[in-house]
């Protein structure tokens, strides 16, 4: 492995932006010295002395933060792989700055057992650029295997599962909780995040029933936010909450769409600290004037709201309400999304943007780096127990290397997902990606990969 020294970028943590230099040597960050430090150039000179060999790349007005941690995403890796798989997609995320994720279990067959679930890290270790890890998935029967897993009782180590996932409304792969005592079991698992897909299933199908019979076959898209409605959202997250304050669950409610959940989340965390809210940037970005244009390019479950829930949602990122961002990366092929609306698949494939997103939003809104440097890695870090995440002596050296101010245009064809789409198409953002690291290694380096 190559030593290097990333020299003079503005080096972005949770903690400070501030311009010093990183050193990389045997795939971990050896060590940080800052430029505000006094004797920084002897500081420099000492610690590279260390090294034989040492190649020195000069970042001079680029910014240095670590590789993304997203824990929820849908690489389609087994059954689906017309669409997707883990190669295709692991370098989406690394194109996007993402270094480490966790795939969801709706795969075919679905991650709900110990086979399935190694047969999945066997294909990662052969297929994947980044490291990938897997949440194993709940089912109304088996909390007892799992229970056993967790125990240390199978072959599987519990290390090996990163989290429990847990939907408490259906969606794509029919994975739904149901079961009043399965749910009181699942939410007393200690150890491990319970990741929760909050939608109230009987409402949903209410709502759907209605739309069926006022439209036909002919449901506009624009209908998706009320037959996935708040109401589904905040009925099932309330009683996600309600079990988690219980339990003492180390909750992690994911993809939250709504306003009133932000402030569910605030008033839970005060009786359960362990309590973890995520969002996406599908609800950061997008509002409900886009399905006119969108359609179903837009369809996503939970369903993009109004405004003021965007609106929300980025004052709970600027203030530390949220604590991670999960792409929910969910890549469908576009013939497949051009059906009508009860044939269109929901989900949306957006993982190779997340950085860039997070990055303009905070420019329009005027959100420190630190706080997207928490949300997009430091704070998973933290949730999941991993040495990665953080710009940190002793941690991998799972790095990526952006310009911050530098501005572009989203592209189809640009896209580095099996399934060629992204709903950011046309959108112009800024915080180009340059250079990834991963264990120390230079993977992604402007536009091309080198993964040999």
């Amino acid at each position: 492995m190559k030593t290097y020294l990333l020299h003079k970028a503005t080096v972005v943590t949770a903690q400070k932006e501030a311009v010093g230099s990183v050193i990389i040597s045997g795939g971990r960050i050896a060590d940080i010295i800052f430029a505000e430090d006094d004797g920084f150039d002897y500081k420099i000179e000492l610690a590279t002395s260390r090294f034989d060999d040492i190649e020195t790349i000069n970042l001079e007005g680029k910014h240095l933060m670590a590789g993304g941690i997203d824990a929820h995403v849908h690489f389609r890796e087994p059954g689906l792989t017309h669409k997707a798989d883990m190669e295709t997609e692991s370098r989406a995320a690394v194109a996007g700055g993402v270094t480490t994720a966790f795939d969801m279990p709706n795969t075919n067959p679905a991650t709900v057992s110990e086979e399935a679930f190694k047969e999945k890290m066997a294909l990662a270790a052969e297929k994947s650029c980044m490291n990938l890890g897997f949440h194993f998935g709940a089912t109304n029967s088996n909390i007892e295997e799992i229970e056993d897993i967790l125990d240390g009782k199978e072959s599987l180590s519990p290390a090996d599962v990163k989290g429990i996932k847990v939907f408490m409304g259906s969606s794509t792969g029919n994975m739904l909780v149901d079961e009043n005592n399965t749910l009181d079991r699942l939410f007393s698992i200690k150890g491990k995040p319970v990741l929760v897909h909050c939608e109230d299933e009987a409402t949903i199908k209410a709502n759907l029933d209605a739309a069926v019979e006022k439209y036909g076959d002919d449901i506009p898209f624009s209908e998706h936010e009320n037959i996935r409605s708040r109401r589904a959202c905040i009925k099932s997250s309330i009683k996600a909450l309600e079990k988690a304050i219980m339990h003492g669950t180390n909750l992690v409610l994911c993809h939250i769409s709504t306003k009133e959940e932000i402030e569910m989340v605030r008033a839970a965390k005060a009786n359960n600290p362990d309590i973890m809210a995520e969002t996406s940037c599908n609800y950061l970005w997008f509002s409900n004037e886009d399905y006119q244009k969108m359609g179903s390019r837009l369809k996503c479950n939970p369903s993009v709201k109004g405004q003021t829930d965007r609106e929300a949602l980025r004052t709970a990122l600027a203030n530390g309400l949220i604590d991670t961002i999960g792409s929910d990366h969910a890549p469908h092929l576009q013939s497949e999304k051009e059906g009508p609306y009860t044939k269109a698949p929901s989900g949306l494939p957006t993982i190779q943007q997340s950085l860039p997103v997070l990055i303009t939003i905070a420019r329009k809104e005027d959100i420190p780096l630190t706080r997207i440097a928490g949300v997009f890695s430091e704070n998973a870090a933290d949730l999941y127990g991993l040495r990665t995440g953080k710009i940190k002596p002793g941690y991998a050296a799972d790095i990526v290397i952006f310009d911050k101010d530098k501005e572009f245009t989203v592209r189809n064809e640009d896209q580095f997902s099996k399934c060629g789409w992204t709903p950011y198409d046309g959108e112009t953002l800024c915080g180009v990606i340059e250079a990834v690291f991963v264990a120390g290694k230079i993977i992604y380096k402007d536009g091309g990969f080198n993964v040999a």
